[in-house]
């Protein structure tokens, strides 16, 4: 006998569980579901605590439960330690790859003198920012599950259209982690489209620009839709502008304008006030022409501050010149022939008046601001998981994987290369190099499947890269692709850049794979989510742990001359720390020690390689 539930938040007949679009944002994020009856997508505001929901985690020092949204926002300048934000940005990210900005934030990033994933350190803990994803998601997801009175478990989760796949595993891992299956990963000036109602009908073909202003970051998109299809055909932007520095703009006015730069700098209190004001200052400016708020100083005067909107033009317009000059750029990659279709706003800062004129001159026609510009992206996410329940029979779905494939890393950890419920066909790689000085075979595995732990997937087959020069451990350059055609056929490639070397093979994932055993594969990550990641982030740590001790012990045999014995007596006490902790199966304290290692032979580096380069520069030979 079927069985019928009733949703007790929408009073009606619910057969299907209901599947959320989730909009995971540098600054904010949302959850937004399509309402059974009515057909309409809506951003769920739980309790009456608001759409949006603060990316900012906060963890007690007294190690209680972490805090996420509004209130983990209000200790990011009196604890900044403990207050993690922007870890969207960090997502798939190594710490050479955020480079200067590192220093910028207030939380500290590990730098392990390698290319693995960033770490971040509150106190002695240790966190990825998967795992910090995961939280802010457990938080949506539970926000959702109250608000709709019914379990959430699937998800369709967005993200900026030059994600790479590096970034989007991750951000499907995160949904993993957080007890989510991630039905589909959606570009989020294609959920912006959706939500506009545009590329729901197979027979419309439009090209329309994208122009998102959140809070951290700026996006232009160049999407071609046509027969429910939708292509991005280009992409620019700037990953450190937006919002925030609209309001960083009036704040350095006002304390150049009312003497309080050197008050600025040493009362947190007048920071935040400051900073608050130039936020309701944006927002009022929207509406009316002139702002006056008062600021209280240590002495409890009130000092007050002025600000009008021609002023504030003034002060945004180089802002707001940079992100045309990326739109700008965005359409000459397009290379388009043909006027746009339409020009879409997301993000709360398109609401300055400025920001719209400047948008709808330089594209020649009114801006599309009818939608709520920090709902729209999480809206067009519902309506994609609405796609991907049935429930709208007529918008073309194209075929999907049921599972993952990737390869077999270090450790015996799955390496995801094409994503459950990707696209087909479709391509997709990653580049891998050495872990050996001198190795000139490299073993590629291939597997299906959805945990961390290759022996808990299943094997495809495999196939060895012979003849890589030999070279030093980390040089080689190897390049593997994953090509899977319309009919399920999966081609490996592998290719060795520097000597063109290449090997490839040919296996049918699918084969012989009921569609119950599938699902079984699919409720085993789930269920395991947490020890797998937990395993996973285990090995990471053991492997990076071994790369470190190769390299100090290489380092230290070569530049014995340039160190006292206090120095190598320290050194090698610290790698006797690192050793003890590898022999444990707790991940923080091998981070810990690789991390005050790192710490205690960086100075030495630094000197030797100094040394180096005095003797360069006397033509001196180096050792």
């Amino acid at each position: 006998m079927a069985t019928v539930s009733i949703n007790l938040a929408t009073g009606s007949f619910q057969q299907e569980e209901i599947i959320v679009g989730i909009d995971l944002g540098t600054t904010n994020s949302l959850v937004a579901y399509v309402h059974p009856e009515s057909r309409q997508p809506a951003a769920i505001n739980d309790l009456g605590r608001g759409t949006i929901v603060p990316s900012v985690v906060h963890f007690p020092a007294d190690g209680a439960d972490p805090i996420i949204g509004a209130a983990a926002r209000e200790y990011l300048l009196t604890d900044p330690q403990r207050t993690i934000y922007s870890v969207k940005r960090l997502l798939g990210k190594s710490y050479r790859d955020l480079g200067q900005h590192a220093s910028q934030l207030g939380y500290k990033v590990i730098d392990d003198n390698s290319e693995g994933l960033v770490k971040i350190r509150v106190d002695d803990r240790f966190f990825s920012p998967i795992e910090l994803s995961a939280d802010i998601l457990r938080e949506l997801r539970a926000r959702a599950e109250h608000a709709l009175k019914t379990p959430v478990n699937r998800a369709v989760i967005t993200v900026p259209a030059y994600f790479n796949d590096s970034q989007r595993q991750a951000t499907r891992d995160a949904g993993r982690l957080a007890g989510l299956e991630v039905l589909r990963i959606v570009n989020e000036p294609t959920a912006a489209a959706l939500a506009y109602g545009i590329g729901l009908d197979p027979d419309e073909e439009k090209t329309v620009a994208v122009y998102d202003l959140g809070g951290g970051t700026f996006d232009i998109s160049i999407l071609r839709i046509q027969q429910g299809i939708f292509e991005v055909l280009s992409t620019n932007g700037d990953t450190y502008l937006g919002g925030d520095d609209l309001d960083r703009a009036v704040v350095d006015h006002w304390t150049a304008t009312f003497g309080l730069s050197e008050a600025f700098h040493t009362n947190p209190h007048l920071q935040q006030q400051l900073r608050l004001a130039a936020e309701i200052a944006k927002k009022y400016l929207s509406q009316h022409d002139d702002f006056t708020t008062h600021l209280t100083n240590e002495a409890g005067q009130n000092i007050p501050v002025t600000l009008t909107r021609t002023q504030f033009d003034a002060l945004i317009r180089p802002l707001v010149d940079r992100t045309i000059a990326a739109c700008r750029q965005a359409l000459a990659d397009a290379k388009l022939e043909t006027k746009l279709d339409a020009v879409l706003l997301v993000g709360g800062s398109t609401r300055v008046p400025l920001v719209y004129d400047a948008v709808s001159e330089f594209f020649g026609q009114p801006a599309n601001n009818s939608l709520n510009p920090d709902e729209v992206v999480a809206l067009g996410a519902a309506i994609q998981a609405d796609i991907l329940a049935g429930n709208r029979r007529d918008v073309l779905l194209l075929d999907v994987t049921p599972l993952t494939l990737g390869i077999e890393t270090l450790g015996g950890l799955l390496d995801p290369i094409i994503p459950r419920n990707s696209k087909i066909p479709t391509k997709a790689g990653r580049q891998y190099t050495t872990s050996v000085d001198g190795q000139v075979n490299l073993k590629i595995a291939v597997y299906q499947g959805e945990r961390d732990l290759v022996s808990q997937n299943r094997k495809l087959g495999e196939f060895t890269l012979t003849g890589i020069p030999a070279m030093p451990a980390g040089l080689p350059k190897v390049d593997v692709n994953f090509l899977l055609n319309a009919d399920g056929i999966l081609q490996v490639e592998a290719i060795e850049l520097r000597s063109n070397t290449r090997q490839q093979v040919e296996i049918k994932p699918q084969y012989g794979l009921t569609d119950e055993q599938v699902e079984q594969m699919l409720m085993d990550s789930l269920v395991n989510a947490k020890d797998d990641v937990a395993a996973r982030l285990l090995i990471e740590a053991r492997t990076a742990a071994e790369q470190l001790l190769y390299q100090v012990n290489n380092f230290t045999r070569k530049n014995r001359q340039h160190l006292t014995e206090t120095e190598l007596t320290a050194t090698e006490a610290q790698v006797a720390t690192v050793q003890a902790a590898l022999a444990g199966t707790e991940r923080d304290p091998i981070l810990k020690a690789m991390d005050e290692l790192d710490e205690l032979t960086r100075p030495y580096a630094e000197r030797v390689m100094n040394i180096s380069i005095q003797q360069a520069m006397a033509g001196k030979k180096i050792g």
